[in-house]
Formats: structure tokens, C-alpha cells, sequence
């Protein structure tokens, strides 16, 4: 068994003494790509900032590394790569300006951004400003600042948001160099069913703040060659449980 790199124990959220995250227990392996799966608004997001430190649970634990999210945040955050929600960049700054920002925010040196733009489909663009660039171009950007340090464990919420589909094959392409080649754990989440199937090597469920399945996704594809989109989307409806 490889070696579990993020994980969360009982994990749980409360905003308003409502739960948004119940007794959630989640485990991803090295060099792996998890997908989370759950409607809008389930907790994925939520689970995220969780792992991140962004925000502190009410109850249990969110660690990466064996490292705790609340005491460990700013360890974690020199390990990880992260795209939650809208990125915001500097406008009127280039996307070479704006990489070379974020690696002196994280103290790092002598990186070569142009070669990190070319990776995500956006050679040439160094130098145009940020405000000019389209939610395509903004989302490959925000890409290429979460791998630019070169990360050890990537958290993307809905990543190929707003890409065509060439582009979302370019990066389905990228996450899985990543993984395989690099070593990078990747916890991912989408709403596009037929992209998680292909790029991901376990599939985890979230349903009323609740883990409802975590599985291996050749295993679900075996046991639904026919129909795993539909049985995914009842399963995040609630209506159905694994079988």
C-alpha cells in the first residue's frame, strides 16, 4: 500500500450550527489523482480550505503529510499547490509577473516561469497583461501558479473551469505527468463526470457534508461499465449507495 499523504479523521464543519462537513474521513495516496465529487454546495470546497488551513474544523482532523492543518498551516502551504474557487491575480501585471510574485511570496528563487506558461498552453503570454487575458487563459494561470514551486501535493477546485475542450485535454494530459512522472499527489473536484472517470485513480463521493462512497475507479467502472456516470450522479443525489 502506498503511503497515505492527505488525510482527514472525523472530520467536521459547522457555519451558523449548521454542519457543512459531518464525521468526513478522506485518504489519498502518494503520486495519486483523487477525485471529490458532490452537487453544488455538498462541501467540497469547504473540505478543501480545510486541508489548507484556510479554515479551522469544528471537530476532528485535516492533515497532509502527517502534518496538521491548523498547527502546521504554513508547513503545508510550502508542499502544496492550491486553486480554490475564482483565482485573483494582479491585473495590470504580466502572467510572468504574476508567477514571479507568488515564488517570492513563497521565498523561492531562480525559476524559470516562461517554461511553466508553455506547460499550460500559454507560451508567448509572458508579457500581456493579465486584465487582457480570458477566463481560459486565467484559469491555465492559475494553474501554472499552483505547479510553479513545484509542489508536492496539488488541491484544484474545478480546474479545467472554463477551458475548451483541448484545453481540458491538455490538462488532463499535464495532472497525469504530474502524478505518474513527478510523484504529485492531486486532489481534484469537477463537475464534468466523464473527466473524473478518465484522469483520476479513486473517486471519493460527498453527499449532505457526508463521505457516501470512496472507491477505486477502475473498480466502480468494472462494477458499471454501462451507466458509472448515472450511478455517480444518484450516488451524489443520495438515492443510492455502492454496490
Amino acid at each position: 500500500m502506498k503511503e497515505i499523504v492527505i488525510f482527514t479523521d472525523r472530520l467536521t464543519k459547522t457555519f451558523s450550527r449548521k454542519e457543512v462537513i459531518r464525521d468526513c474521513q478522506i485518504s489519498v495516496e502518494r503520486g495519486t489523482i483523487y477525485g471529490l465529487l458532490g452537487k453544488n454546495g455538498a462541501g467540497k470546497t469547504t473540505i478543501f480550505k480545510l486541508l489548507l488551513g484556510f479554515l479551522k474544523p469544528t471537530a476532528g482532523t485535516a492533515a497532509i503529510f502527517n502534518m496538521d492543518s491548523v498547527k502546521d498551516n504554513a508547513k503545508i502551504l510550502r508542499h502544496t499547490g492550491s486553486l480554490i474557487e475564482t483565482p485573483v491575480f494582479y491585473e495590470h501585471l504580466s502572467a510572468a509577473d504574476n508567477l514571479l510574485l507568488h515564488l517570492a511570496y513563497m521565498g523561492i528563487e531562480n525559476r524559470k516561469v516562461e517554461s511553466v506558461l508553455e506547460r499550460v498552453g500559454l507560451p508567448g503570454t509572458g508579457t500581456q497583461p493579465v486584465r487582457e487575458f480570458s477566463l481560459g487563459m486565467r484559469q491555465r494561470l492559475a494553474i501554472a501558479r499552483a505547479i510553479i514551486h513545484r509542489p508536492e501535493v496539488l488541491i484544484l477546485d474545478e480546474p479545467v473551469n472554463g477551458l475548451d475542450p483541448a484545453g481540458i485535454r491538455e490538462m488532463r494530459i499535464l495532472f497525469r505527468q504530474l502524478a505518474d512522472q513527478d510523484g504529485v499527489t492531486i486532489l481534484l473536484s469537477s463537475h464534468l463526470l466523464s473527466e473524473v472517470r478518465q484522469i483520476t485513480d479513486r473517486i471519493g463521493v460527498i453527499a449532505d457534508g457526508r463521505l457516501v462512497l470512496e472507491a477505486n475507479t477502475e473498480e466502480i467502472r468494472k462494477k458499471h461499465p454501462k451507466d458509472m456516470e448515472d450511478y455517480l450522479i444518484g450516488v451524489m443525489e443520495g438515492g443510492l449507495h455502492y454496490a
